[in-house]
């Protein structure tokens, strides 16, 4: 009997224990393993150059090539839709100028090619637009070839070569705008295939 006051005075904790707090009794010596870099914090310095404005004026005139050269594609949409043909009246006297000389698209096809994609005098950026503009040419002939081919003649084929040539306007019209809109802004225009291609050829 006498040793069971004993047992539970033993069992108590001690005053000193109850008055420190739990977290003191837990060890201190922990070791993080994120390691935290210290170096200064760098500063990456954007530098934005404009281009002149002769290098957006030519290479704005060069989506002109591959605009006026997929105009024949438009003629299942203007005979169905004549008065589509007013949104081209500011670009009448341009167009009268180069289908008035003869072999125009040989001539600007060529000019372009030799004269700025392979001229090392002008920038990268006229460069690229400039052969954009001539492999976007070149995929317009491909249609005409295939026509002269299988020759779709009436009927069905028919009706996909007009499916043909309205989806390959309204495609010329779009890289038309999209390119211009990009060139007068200084920006660089990136049309889907054709600028993979363009960038090979450079």
């Amino acid at each position: 009997m006498a040793s069971t006051p004993l047992l539970r005075f033993s069992l108590r904790p001690s005053q000193e224990t109850l008055r420190k707090p739990f977290l003191s009794q837990t060890p201190l010596n922990l070791k993080s393993t994120v390691k935290i870099s210290r170096s200064p914090a760098k500063t990456i310095c954007m530098a934005y150059q404009t281009v002149p404005a002769t290098d957006r004026l030519v290479s704005s005139f060069a989506y002109f090539l591959p605009f006026f050269n997929g105009l024949q594609y438009g003629r299942f949409l203007f005979m169905k839709y004549p008065n589509l043909a007013l949104l081209l009246e500011p670009i009448f006297p341009l167009l009268n100028i180069y289908r008035s000389v003869p072999y125009a698209s040989f001539v600007a096809f060529f000019a372009l090619y030799l004269g700025v994609v392979k001229n090392p005098s002008f920038s990268n950026y006229v460069r690229f637009n400039s052969m954009q503009s001539v492999v976007l040419d070149v995929l317009l002939s491909l249609p005409l070839l295939f026509q002269r081919v299988f020759n779709p003649g009436k009927g069905l084929g028919l009706k996909f070569l007009v499916m043909g040539y309205n989806a390959i306007f309204v495609f010329i019209v779009f890289s038309f705008l999209y390119s211009l809109g990009h060139c007068v802004l200084g920006r660089t225009p990136y049309l889907p295939l054709v600028a993979d291609a363009a960038d090979r050829q450079l």
